[in-house]
């Protein structure tokens, strides 16, 4: 008997379920389990688009008098999947909730960059056992990158069998299907494809929130970088098409949004796998820049796929803000290479100086990971001296975790954990001191200021970011949230401003 015929045999046996059917004959169809041999083949299958995506009739009603609940792990890539499961579920008349003990369908959107997030996650999945025991049927279920791993999916189906359903980051649109299977099959259903998903168009969301919103405008990554899980779990990159990207954008505008971003896993790669025309995120964004919206982002970029096109654009300013996320990883072009990230330190500072000298004042940000296997004092010396020839404002930084089917995660990890923190530590520390100059400058300075609501410490102070994505903290009517305004700096924090609004909101024509 082999593994999967033993898990399949295990399920059958299980009595956690509610259904006294025999749904055996439905296990081809329920239970298909990630792959990471199958996810590395990149295959030349043609991605189709499908612009038809609707709620079957067979299942609008099913959630009427339910409510759901999704708890989102990650990146901004996750957030925006809940937004899309969001819109399913209510579409098919569930209604959200904000508590796990309200809900009828309990959802975890993870996210699998980091062993932390991972250990996280099953925590949380421990803590939902006793209102499963409590509710037999309450409908507990994992989705995300963590799903597209075969060795959570084997953890859920030996440790935490009351899970009812596994699905992973390409089958969202099958969310209705799937809901339907784990509330009559015995056994969870697991439905992860490791091949890549199709583009689907017309997918419902509810967004959070009606100032900012996300529009994924590609899915999936080709860099794999030898730390890197998500070119696994998400597939290869699958661009959308222009004009679906630019109708949504348009709608957002007609709605009043004053921001959107744009999201990619490697969003500088847009266009890269179109084979009927040449164009690229610049096209892209000189095109979405005359849409009347006053601020457009994207992240997050690659530095390789970072092309001249795309500077230029940017160049043009206008609502094209001034900042942008630009992960380095290392400053030593010997730990680059064992990344497999395919540029080196010098590479990378030349990209900084095309970008410096094309847009002034450009506010950079970054991601570093420090402890990477065989990494030497010297390299990590490297690293420091990079972030400050490059003068970020800010930094994600990160310790290196190894992740089970990655090239790195079979290399030495020779790099010991107390060796690893104090490097942190003196990183940290060089990421806080630049910060904190960074904000000294701002000091007196009038700034533009997209309120999004009250600070987290303070209801009586509003908050909001810059251009530059710089928060600031100020007192204000509460009519000014979700408006532009015009604040001073009055003083400087390590990562934060205080101000005071000096006039009405900016009128956005």
């Amino acid at each position: 008997m082999n593994e999967q015929q033993r898990l399949q045999s295990q399920q059958v046996n299980s009595s956690d379920k509610k259904s006294d059917q025999d749904y055996s004959k439905y296990f081809e169809k329920v239970y298909q389990p990630p792959s990471l041999k199958d996810a590395k083949k990149r295959g030349k299958e043609e991605i189709q688009v499908h612009r038809d995506f609707e709620i079957p009739e067979e299942f609008l009603g099913m959630g009427t008098g339910k409510k759901f609940y999704i708890r989102t792990y990650g990146c901004q890539m996750n957030e925006h999947d809940t937004e899309v499961m969001a819109g399913i579920f209510m579409g098919l008349g569930y209604e959200p909730t904000f508590t796990v003990e309200d809900a009828d369908v309990v959802l975890l959107n993870t996210c699998a960059i980091r062993e932390n997030a991972e250990n996280k996650v099953f925590g949380e999945i421990g803590h939902l056992k006793p209102l499963k025991m409590k509710n037999p049927d309450l409908l507990i279920g994992v989705c995300g990158c963590m799903s597209q791993e075969e060795s959570v999916v084997n953890k859920i189906m030996k440790t935490h069998q009351f899970v009812d359903m596994v699905f992973g980051t390409h089958n969202i649109h099958r969310l209705p299907n799937i809901l339907r299977e784990a509330m009559f099959s015995k056994a969870t259903v697991v439905e992860v494809w490791s091949k890549e998903g199709d583009v689907i168009e017309n997918l419902p969301k509810v967004r959070r929130g009606d100032i900012k919103a996300w529009v994924n405008i590609m899915y999936g990554c080709d860099k794999f970088c030898t730390y890197c899980i998500v070119p696994y779990t998400r597939g290869k990159e699958r661009s959308r098409r222009p004009e679906d990207i630019i109708q949504e954008v348009r709608h957002l505008a007609a709605q009043g949004y004053k921001e959107i971003t744009l999201l990619g896993q490697n969003v500088n790669a847009y266009g890269k796998d179109f084979e009927d025309m040449k164009y690229g995120l610049g096209d892209l964004m000189d095109e979405i820049r005359k849409i009347d919206i006053p601020r457009i982002r994207f992240t997050t970029s690659h530095p390789r796929d970072f092309d001249d096109r795309l500077i230029e654009i940017l160049a043009k300013g206008g609502n094209l803000v001034e900042h942008i996320h630009l992960p380095v990883q290392s400053g030593s072009t010997e730990v680059l290479k064992m990344m497999a990230r395919k540029y080196t330190r010098e590479q990378y500072l030349e990209l900084v100086r095309k970008i410096k000298e094309a847009i002034p004042g450009v506010t950079l940000t970054t991601d570093i990971i420090v402890g990477f296997p065989n990494e030497t004092e010297e390299q990590f010396e490297e690293t420091l001296s990079l972030y400050r020839e490059v003068g970020y404002d800010s930094a994600y930084t990160f310790i290196y975790s190894p992740r089970e089917g990655t090239p790195a995660a079979k290399m030495e990890d020779n790099v010991p954990m107390a060796v690893k923190k104090e490097r942190l530590q003196r990183l940290n520390a060089l990421v806080n001191e630049l910060s904190a100059e960074k904000n000294k400058a701002y000091e007196g300075q009038i700034v533009e200021v997209l309120v999004e609501g009250e600070s987290k410490n303070n209801p009586d102070v509003l908050a909001g970011y810059t251009r530059k994505n710089k928060l600031v903290n100020f007192k204000a009517p509460k009519s000014t949230i979700g408006q532009l305004v015009q604040v001073k700096i009055i003083a400087a924090k390590t990562w934060t401003l205080d101000g005071e609004l000096l006039e009405k909101p900016i009128e956005v024509k």
